[in-house]
């Protein structure tokens, strides 16, 4: 068996293969980041060995390309973090960099943490629709929210006893109040530039809505079972779905939260026995897991009982709830894993023409 190593770039990608067995170097080729260039390390690949595993480092958007060609191709891909990499270039016998070091680097760090440990790659249209709508709400929201600093120093500048409460400008109607003042206020340059912000500001507002809308649908009609966890809203859904990308590549609960950032670490010396916290893992995940813990620490009975109960352990709030936060990890994991479940069930069904069964609709 082969492992083939794989450094992405925009316009090219260098493949290096190595031998399972021994390490040693089968073979380098680069190619150009395009289908065309995508055949050609495919072909490459299986004429070298029958059996073998794609190691992809893990570069979003440069990398999706020929994951999702390999994936629909039938060959097996895992997902490389590049902090490894980077730990495979120190320790090497190769000095400097290059794109084929790299990717003999990818390799190597998939050798060395076991690929059946890594993620491995999950080809899913639905979630990474999902995942582009949700970032680029998320864009929106950041863009928007420039413009209502911008506009809030320009008002300032106007009339400096105008308060305007926190939130206050995503509302259409305090946005109504400073468009007719503005519109009573004179033709001078701050006063224009206000009246486009305010402008700008209700155009993003209502795309923001119209894509949490679209989102809500999307999330409704692929993962109902998430919605009805305590805490978990529509958009906080959709995050869990889009960046877990498939749950069945993930073997354990635990490997989902230390993918969230939300396995604790061992930090034990001596007769000390300790955890710390891990900054790492995927933070948007994490995030997503926290505003659920928040709020079903403040909603949800059993969850105030748990919190409540590891405080009186000694534990800090903090602390409590990143305990309770690896607990949603396992629950979350289920959920999606029986998503999936039932979705490759009806897909069967659908695929012989046969209805899909009552218990899996109502359950």
């Amino acid at each position: 068996m082969i492992v083939i190593g794989t450094d992405t770039h925009k316009r090219t990608h260098t493949c290096a293969a190595v031998d399972a067995a021994t390490g040693r170097l089968a073979g380098e080729l680069t190619a150009a980041a395009r289908e065309p260039g995508f055949r050609e390390l495919l072909a490459w690949g299986r004429g070298l060995d029958e059996e073998r595993i794609w190691a992809i480092e893990d570069c979003r958007h440069v990398s999706g390309s020929l994951e999702r060609f390999l994936v629909a191709a039938g060959e097996r891909v895992v997902r490389v973090p590049p902090k490894l990499t980077g730990q495979g270039r120190r320790g090497g016998r190769r000095a400097g960099k290059s794109d084929p070091i790299d990717a003999l680097a990818v390799a190597r760090a998939a050798l060395r943490e076991g690929p059946d440990t890594l993620p491995a790659a999950h080809l899913d249209e639905e979630a990474l629709e999902i995942k582009l709508l949700l970032d680029h709400r998320e864009d929106l929201v950041g863009a928007r929210t420039e413009d209502q600093c911008r506009l809030r120093w320009h008002l300032h500048d106007l009339w400096p006893d105008l308060e305007i409460p926190a939130g206050a400008l995503d509302r259409a109607v305090w946005l109504e109040r400073l468009s007719r003042r503005l519109s009573r206020a004179g033709r001078g340059t701050r006063v224009r530039i206000a009246r486009e912000l305010v402008v700008e500001i209700r155009r993003r507002t209502r795309r923001i809505k119209e894509l949490g809308r679209e989102i809500a649908a999307l999330v409704e009609a692929r993962a109902p079972a998430l919605l009805a966890l305590e805490g978990c809203g529509p958009l906080s859904a959709a995050r869990l779905i889009a960046e877990t990308a498939g749950a069945g590549r993930l073997a354990t609960d635990s490997k989902f939260a230390r993918l969230a950032g939300v396995a604790p670490i061992p930090a034990s010396s001596g007769e000390r026995t300790r955890h710390r916290l891990d900054r790492g893992g995927n933070r948007r995940l994490n995030c997503a897991l926290h505003r659920i813990a928040v709020t079903q620490g403040r909603h949800h009975p059993p969850a105030r009982e748990f919190l409540a109960r590891k405080q009186a352990e000694g534990k800090s709030r903090r602390e409590a709830l990143r305990c309770l936060k690896r607990h949603l990890a396992r629950r979350v994991w289920r959920l999606l894993l029986e998503i999936e479940r039932g979705r490759s069930e009806d897909t069967v069904h659908a695929q012989r023409g046969v209805p899909t069964p009552l218990s899996a609709v109502t359950a």
